[in-house]
């Protein structure tokens, strides 16, 4: 009610022509001021002449407004850029009276007239003093009348360099809300004591609790992008107890048309404090790499096949396939295609486990490149289903590779993940299995095949993020499994530039691995998070400790027994050194699992374990076939050394 008061009465009264008015009504008093300057504060000087200078100087000071168009900015928001334009109008006033009277005296157009030029000279002086006052002092009584009818906001601005005054003048130019800015906190050593806009710059180690209550602060905004992530979450740490919002500008290219405008800064979330910098990639090899290329995506409408279309859909690709069998999700991405203006793109619902359509995909569109990133990936519900998770997995990453190498593919890429690193779960064997065929598939085909492993995508469907936030919104509590259970993290773009950075560089057979920093303790993540939505822990939000989910590892790894890395080009990026495997042998004993799946095996987990030595269930029902294949490899060893001796003896 009170904010369109505000807005009615100040666009009803405050519009230009009344500024115009306003400023005329200055310049004339001023003018006349100046007079009474000139002589000593009386009226000794020739009233009639005075008389006949108004509507000369009226006239002079209509064009000069007129020309530069200071009275057409908005007073309540008057800035640098209105006072110069003041003073512009201020200096025409003063040249085009001066060249007047100059005139005058050599023509005498008008007989016996003149203005002293000490006039002219403090007229200029007291108009723009005048002019630039009443604007100022306009957006001060304004600011204070809606400081008392308005709530307002207390906030304190973390840092004081570019972006930080740029927010200070998003906030104060907010119609909308009212903002009080109580402070800079920076850092800098040279900045300490001073002041912008009247506002003190103070340091990191005075912001605490005390100064915080004192204040009655609400909110705390982040405008610099250089501070590291575990000062936020000290600070978040430090503040737990008060009720106060924690904010952050975000990155200047994500600014509307270059301009930070309040509505754009919003709260952290917890991708923003993975405890390291975030992963960039700027290679200029990408644009040669994808040009004029025919690129097959399949899990399209996924995380990351949806994050690779959109990241490729950049590039001058000739075509993007996109494959996945989700209708709905799929239909989303076509759309969001359309609406960013790309048309270089084809949408197929199909099942990579259909050898025959994938087949005629291949047929049609001749893809020169193939991501493929469809697979089951939710640790428990495989467990449940371990038929599906090879057909899909195995089996359908087996019929795309093999389509790919028939079809002469230059390169094809596959995302695989950390789980099928020294697997505990049936969905981490199926992925290692596929890492294994398409390793053999490489020694036969002119197809460049590369794996690229990763850990937990944020955001991605599955990911314990949406699931908490979920929590969150619900009122709690959070289920966690185990309080020691720690996980790597990255963002989804970060994970796609490094699928499309890894597949540029690679030559074929590589395993790359991405260094993702430090692992996350979930315990921890949840913690910050409960504290982020401006709740306490326990008090609010409790969590839950549930226990290990089936198949589940307490620590995820990135590199399986045996393996080491080999560096690249990019720091983020390395290449696992694998044990050698006996190629023939694993591609025969994969293809006949997957024969083998059709028929609904209930021992196919053991042939799984048979054909992974590092493939150990963890929280499982099929830890019982651990101890079996034990003993059967001890038997078949035995007999394989009994054959070779009866051998030797023959």
């Amino acid at each position: 009610m009170i904010k369109n008061y505000f807005a009615y009465y100040s666009q009803k009264y405050a519009s230009k022509w009344l500024v115009f008015a306003i400023d005329i009504a200055i310049v004339l008093l001023t003018f006349f001021f100046a007079y009474l300057v000139r002589f000593n504060f009386t009226l000794d000087f020739d009233l009639n002449q005075f008389l006949v200078q108004i509507p000369l100087l009226t006239a002079i000071a209509t064009f000069s407004f007129l020309a530069v168009g200071s009275f057409k900015s908005v007073i309540r928001h008057t800035g640098f850029t209105d006072v110069v334009n003041v003073f512009k109008a201020v200096v025409l006033i003063a040249l085009f009276s001066v060249t007047f009277v100059l005139i005058n005296r050599s023509t005498s157009l008008i007989p016996n007239f003149t203005i002293p030029l000490s006039i002219i000279v403090m007229h200029s002086l007291f108009s723009f003093v005048a002019l630039s006052g009443c604007r100022l002092l306009f957006k001060i009584t304004y600011k204070h009348l809606k400081c008392k009818l308005m709530s307002t906001k207390n906030i304190i601005i973390y840092g004081a360099g570019d972006t930080g005054i740029i927010t200070y003048n998003a906030l104060i130019n907010n119609t909308r809300s009212n903002y009080n800015v109580l402070c800079f906190v920076d850092d800098n050593k040279k900045k300490q004591g001073k002041v912008i806009n009247g506002i003190p710059i103070i340091t990191i180690d005075k912001l605490d609790q005390d100064y915080i209550q004192f204040n009655n602060v609400d909110e705390i905004i982040v405008a610099s992008q250089k501070i590291d992530s575990k000062e936020i979450i000290a600070l978040v740490d430090s503040l737990i107890e008060l009720n106060v919002e924690i904010k952050k500008v975000p990155p200047i290219e994500k600014w509307i048309n270059g301009e930070l405008n309040s509505s754009q800064i919003k709260q952290f979330q917890i991708e923003d404090l993975l405890g390291r910098p975030p992963i960039r990639i700027d290679n200029p090899n990408l644009l040669n790499e994808f040009n004029g290329e025919t690129i097959l995506v399949t899990g399209a409408a996924g995380s990351i096949g949806s994050e690779l279309v959109k990241q490729l859909s950049a590039y001058a690709v000739k075509n993007l396939i996109l494959v996945d069998q989700a209708e709905s999700a799929l239909y989303d991405v076509q759309q969001e295609l359309k609406r960013n203006g790309r048309n270089n793109f084809t949408a197929i619902v199909a099942d990579i486990r259909d050898g025959l359509r994938i087949d005629t995909i291949f047929q049609n569109h001749k893809p020169t490149m193939v991501f493929h990133a469809a697979a089951y990936k939710h640790v428990p519900l495989m467990e449940q289903s371990p038929y599906e998770a090879i057909k899909i997995n195995v089996n359908g990453t087996k019929l795309l590779a093999d389509t790919a190498s028939r079809y002469n593919v230059k390169k094809f890429v596959f995302v695989s993940t950390d789980k099928a690193v020294n697997p505990t779960s049936v969905m981490g064997a199926t992925k290692r299995m596929a890492e294994m065929y398409i390793s053999c598939l490489q020694k036969e085909s002119k197809t460049k095949f590369i794996t690229t492993r990763f850990g937990n995508v944020l955001g991605s469907n599955g990911s314990v993020i949406p699931l908490f936030k979920k929590q969150i919104e619900n009122g709690g509590p959070l289920t966690l499994t185990h309080e020691e259970i720690t996980r790597y993290f990255m963002t989804i773009p970060e994970a796609s530039q490094l699928v499309l950075e890894a597949g540029t560089m690679g030559k074929g057979g590589e395993i790359f691995i991405f260094d993702m920093g430090e692992s996350v303790k979930i315990y921890d993540l949840a913690k910050n998070m409960i504290k982020l939505s401006g709740l306490r822990f326990p008090e609010d939000i409790d969590i839950k400790i549930t226990g290990l989910r089936p198949g589940e590892k307490l620590y995820e790894e990135l590199l399986a027994n045996g393996e080491n890395t080999l560096s690249t080009y990019h720091k983020k990026i390395l290449i696992s050194k694998t044990r050698e495997l006996d190629y023939a042998k694993i591609k025969s004993e994969i293809e006949d699992l997957c024969i083998t799946n059709r028929f609904q095996n209930n021992n196919i987990v053991l042939k799984m374990k048979s054909l992974i030595p590092e493939y150990k269930s963890n929280n499982s029902d099929y830890e019982k076939f651990d101890k079996r294949v034990q003993i059967y490899k001890k038997v078949k060893s035995a007999s394989e050394n009994k054959s070779n001796k009866s051998f030797m003896n023959f």
